[in-house]
């Protein structure tokens, strides 16, 4: 087993009409022993940017405090919020740093940018970005996600119909991996407003 399915996971961010959506399952495991039913895996940088962190749990959370340091000195030189271009750049670099022993993760990075133009991007372990114009998946259902997503997706969808999407593809995804699911977490950010979800799924 690879150490990146050791605690599970499941990300996926998907774009709307100015809007878009992030969403992850909520277990955190040991290879198949469940854990904890309420893993955070997604966590908001500002009003308008998003990170999703799949693979190992630790390295998660290290790379979370290290980007929220570095996003926090940013906003006392800059006196301003980070970009989604940027802040990809930055989790990139870091990324990138420690390559000969890297955190292992991978990031999916959503946020709107000017002209509230949604921007997703993912990478991997050492920083090698990924931009879509659609949709961005991450963790052991990767391969599940790509498969909803390429069926479910269409462009310029309203935010509720954002959200339907992007959970049906997340609640069908995790039911055929065993190293995710137990419910999902859903944000969906519009240049107005941010709504949190929690969705119900497959206790198993």
């Amino acid at each position: 087993m690879s150490i990146f399915e050791y605690n599970g996971s499941a990300l996926v961010a998907m774009v709307g009409k100015n809007c878009f959506a992030i969403a992850s399952d909520r277990r955190l495991g040991v290879q198949l022993q469940t854990i904890a039913t309420d893993f955070q895996k997604i966590y908001q940088i500002h009003d308008r940017l998003f990170l999703g962190l799949s693979g190992l749990g630790t390295d998660a959370q290290t790379l979370y405090q290290r980007l929220v340091f570095r996003h926090k000195l940013y906003q006392l030189r800059e006196e301003r919020d980070m970009k989604p271009e940027t802040f990809a750049s930055l989790v990139s670099a870091l990324l990138y740093e420690k390559r000969f022993g890297p955190y292992f993760c991978q990031p999916v990075i959503a946020g709107l940018g000017d002209e509230d133009k949604p921007f997703i991007c993912t990478m991997d372990s050492i920083g090698a970005k990924e931009l879509a114009k659609d949709f961005v998946v991450a963790g052991t259902a990767s391969e599940s996600l790509y498969g909803a997503c390429e069926s479910m997706f269409k462009p310029d969808m309203e935010p509720e119909e954002l959200f339907e999407t992007v959970s049906q593809a997340l609640l069908s995804s995790v039911d055929r991996d065993c190293l995710s699911g137990w419910g999902g977490h859903v944000y969906v950010v519009t240049p107005t407003e941010v709504k949190e979800r929690i969705l119900k799924g497959r206790m198993d």
